[in-house]
Formats: structure tokens, sequence, C-alpha cells
């Protein structure tokens, strides 16, 4: 039998569920469209602009072909636990005294491979649970082997608040709220390590998204602090585009908090007066992987 056909719109509520179950209102928010237009897509009542279409694809973690593609979504997309593996290494650190670290540059690269599967790999789950023990183990072992050189340590510790921003966001999806809020913390310390301002404000990113999925009472707005409060941080760094698009990622964040409780003219106003002109500033790309950037924050009714 043939698997059934979707509108987008119906993709687009699968993947909005399956990817982290967040609300209407949180990706309309991070997408710079109203949540009655997302409701109207959703519902198949209007067809997605192709800059619309794009934005929603990179919230939503998955590529464009995905939502454009016919068949039913593949009900073995996401795990519904955490990777044993993955767990295990984030709770533990095994490589021996006397094992040969690997090189800044060789964990940068693969640091990076594993940032472009899981925005772009429909196996991203999969390749995640391959992946990512062995790069902790690896990673924690060079940053011990190197704390007698500062250069390459530092770079080492750069690319640790990289990978362990990834873990944020692997933990959350796959339902594991305490290891996302382990994995966002150690970010936040190696990248102050590092001294690296730009991935500091990752590291705060980072932190207030597992704010924003957090149940309790309060944690919202914990959120738009921990946000913001980076924001003032890195305003009193040098301009660059980085910064722009890292401030302009932190603003969604309160944009985002703000419609979770139901401000809708207060997130708007937000997104107008702060993300939209640091987009323009930023220029589209994907600073720390937080696909900031004109593209998502431009306004469609």
């Amino acid at each position: 039998m043939d698997a059934p056909r979707l509108l987008i719109g119906g993709r687009i509520a699968h993947y909005r569920h399956k990817n982290g179950n967040r609300s209407q209102a949180a990706v309309a928010g991070l997408c710079g469209i109203s949540v009655r237009y997302l409701s109207l897509i959703e519902n198949g009542k209007r067809i997605p602009s192709h800059d619309v279409l794009v934005r929603l694809a990179a919230e939503l973690g998955v590529p464009v072909a995905v939502l454009l593609a016919e068949s039913a979504p593949p009900e073995s997309a996401a795990p519904l636990t955490i990777n044993p593996g993955v767990a295990r290494a984030l709770m533990g650190y095994r490589s021996p005294a006397d094992v040969t670290p690997a090189t800044a540059p060789v964990l940068r690269d693969r640091v990076e491979q594993a940032w472009t599967s899981w925005q772009c790999s429909e196996q991203r789950f999969t390749d995640a649970a391959q992946t990512l023990p062995a790069l902790i183990d690896d990673i924690e072992h060079a940053i011990r082997s190197h704390r007698h050189d500062p250069t390459t340590r530092r770079d080492v510790l750069r690319t640790t608040a990289d990978l362990y921003g990834l873990l944020r966001s692997y933990c959350r999806r796959t339902g594991r709220l305490d290891l996302s809020l382990m994995a966002a913390d150690r970010a936040m310390r190696a990248a102050e390590n590092a001294d690296d301002p730009v991935r500091i404000a990752a590291a705060s990113w980072n932190l207030a998204q597992v704010l924003l999925s957090d149940p309790r009472d309060g944690a919202v707005q914990e959120a738009t602090e921990v946000a913001l409060q980076a924001v003032d941080q890195l305003q009193r760094e040098p301009a660059g585009r980085e910064s722009a698009a890292m401030q302009g990622a932190l603003h969604l964040v309160a944009v985002v908090a703000d419609a979770r409780q139901r401000h809708w003219w207060q997130a708007r106003e937000h997104l107008q007066r702060h993300a939209v002109p640091l987009g323009s500033t930023a220029g589209d790309g994907n600073v720390q992987w937080t696909v900031f950037g004109p593209t998502k924050v431009a306004p469609r009714s």
C-alpha cells in the first residue's frame, strides 16, 4: 500500500511536534511570522512562500526537500529517548592518560561535520548516536592533555563549547532536559575558559533554549533574562557580523518567550525593534549554528 500523501502544512505540523514538540507560537516567533499564519499553513489553507519555507525547515531541523516530499515522514526519524552511549559519555571520562590526544584542527573538523549532519541529515539522530560518544571522550582528553599549552588548549576549548552546544540540542530533542542543561553548562564553562565573547553569547543562547523547554513556572522569563543579559555583555565587545548575528539570535529568545506568555504585541515589537535590524546587519548565515539572518526574521503577514 502506498504511503499517504501529506500537504506541506501537515508535514510542518508533524516535524514541529516530532522535533521538540514545540508550540505554534514558539516556531512562528522564531520564523518571523504570525501564529495565525502558521496555523493557516498547517491546516492547508495557505501555501508558504519559499522564504518562509526555508525558515520553517531551518527551525524544524529538516531539509526543505523533506517538507516538499509527498510521502509520509518516516516514524523512525527520531528516537524517543537519548542514546545510552551518548548519556554514558556525558557522565564520565574514559581515555587513559597515555592515549595520544587528537589535534585541535582534527577536533574542529569533526565537530563541524557533526553539526552539519545535525542540521542537514535526515538520519541526524542515528548519526549523532554514532559519532558523539567518541567525540565527547576525545575532546575532554584533549583539554586535559593540553593544559600546559595555553594556545592549543584555547583552540580546543572553543571547539568544546561548540560541541556541547550541539549536545544541548540533541539531549533536549531526545527528552533529557537534565542532560541538556548539563551540556549547556559545559558549553558556558568552555567558552568562558577560552575567553571567547561570541561563544559565551552562544552558550547563553543554548542555556536560554533549555529554559524555554523547562515546564517550571518562571522558566520562560528566566530564558529572557539570560538572553538579554548576554546581549548586554556582547554589546561591550567590538561590533561585527558575528556579534550582530548572536545578538539577533538572543533577541529571538525574548520574542519566543513573549509569545509563549501570549504577549503578542510585545513579541512583535521586540522582533521589529531588535531582531529585524540585527538581521540586516548580520546577513544570512549560520553563526554558531543559530541560522540567524534577515531571511529568518523578515516579517510575513
